[in-house]
């Protein structure tokens, strides 16, 4: 049965398993396909790959179920200072510190060490998850009942519905409210940084209005992290994962019906993308739970544990650490002596591995990087 005393070691590897995607293995996967006549252009090596604008593909799922899962965590970081005396006064400003590092965290990723300043880029995913979680926690503070904070997370969603679909920005008339030209995500954005976009003076899919909705992505995930503390006791880890199930399918249906008037669309964050990625984000980690937490089988998941106890390293690692030509130095020699297509997946499978062997050298060293 699971300690609710401390974090679930199912978050670590659902987030491990998340993150593993952007640690090379969608490569890997395309590379695959690409092995077979017409692969590349499968079904398969098209989940590898963000959707140009609606519609959603496996690649869209990996950032807001990294959000969901920071969301979970919260719950059992508070639970924890609290036991430790902490004073809610520095619980508050540790909230405050975390987002604003993160957000710091996604400058440096974006290029701050340029001192490029005119035109560095401010919104990042990184910025992202750090001002949805920090919102999201101090919600979680200041409004104690779940119920006025279900409440507050609908009006978010409803509201973001009603300001994109009714209520006009200054596009030209006739404009489509969900796209680049006639959104009023893109248009904030315009408005208050346009040198400091994704794609400058145009659109940025980590703007300031999209954050708006990604703060109930986390808000979502506090109250999974909530559920899921109550005691064995009071309700069962069977039970939980039953009903965590059912939630994750009233969640796909209330989101797939949003999709018929505001569509599911990852770069505006609209309503029914954050009503269908809680289910699959609440889906997913049902599954971990039961087989980890209520089932006791652990062990086939210490890769993924690896990868999720040292998530914001090997992300910004990534960007720091030319990871491609270590694998290059070690095994391109060895990947030349299969055909090209084959050499392909052989770089993209040891490139996974090196990143791999990377964090469980830290994880040996009882290296991790807390934020």
């Amino acid at each position: 049965m699971a300690d609710i005393s401390k974090r679930l070691d199912s978050i670590d590897a659902l987030r491990g398993f998340d993150m593993i995607f952007i640690m090379g293995f969608s490569a890997l996967i395309s590379n695959i396909c690409a092995l077979f006549p017409g692969g590349d252009q499968s079904w398969l090596a098209g989940q590898m790959n963000h959707v140009a604008w609606n519609g959603l593909a496996h690649h869209d799922t990996i950032f807001p179920l990294f959000l969901f899962i920071s969301g979970m965590t919260f719950p059992f970081s508070l639970g924890k200072k609290l036991e430790k005396g902490m004073s809610m006064k520095k619980v508050w400003l540790d909230v405050l510190r975390r987002g604003l590092v993160l957000v710091f965290l996604g400058l440096v990723y974006d290029g701050f060490f340029k001192l490029q300043f005119a035109t560095l880029r401010w919104p990042s995913v990184l910025g992202r998850i750090g001002l949805a979680w920090m919102f999201a926690a101090m919600i979680y503070l200041g409004v104690r009942k779940v119920r006025w904070r279900v409440l507050i997370a609908a009006v978010i969603l409803v509201g973001y519905w009603v300001l994109h679909m009714f209520v006009a920005p200054g596009a030209a008339p006739g404009t489509d409210p969900v796209s680049i030209e006639g959104s009023w995500a893109a248009y904030i954005d315009r408005m208050l940084i346009p040198n400091h976009l994704y794609k400058p003076g145009i659109f940025d899919p980590e703007g300031l209005v999209s954050t708006l909705p990604a703060i109930v992505t986390a808000m979502l995930g506090m109250f999974t992290g909530e559920f899921i503390r109550l005691p064995e006791s009071r309700i069962s880890g069977g039970r939980k994962t039953v009903l965590m199930l059912i939630a994750a399918v009233v969640f796909l249906v209330i989101g797939l019906l949003w999709n018929m008037v505001f569509p599911i669309n990852k770069q505006l964050w609209t309503s029914s993308f954050v009503m269908v990625l809680a289910a699959w984000s609440l889906g997913l980690f049902s599954i971990f739970y039961y087989i980890m937490d209520v089932r006791g089988w652990k062990k086939w998941a210490f890769p993924f544990q690896v990868i999720g106890l040292n998530s914001i390293t090997i992300y910004m690692a990534q960007r720091i650490i030319d990871f491609g030509k270590i694998n290059s130095f070690f095994f391109k020699g060895f990947a030349d002596l299969f055909p090209e297509s084959v050499g392909a997946v052989v770089l993209s499978l040891t490139y996974v591995c090196v990143c791999w062997l990377f964090l469980y050298f830290l994880y040996k060293k009882k290296v991790f990087l807390k934020v």
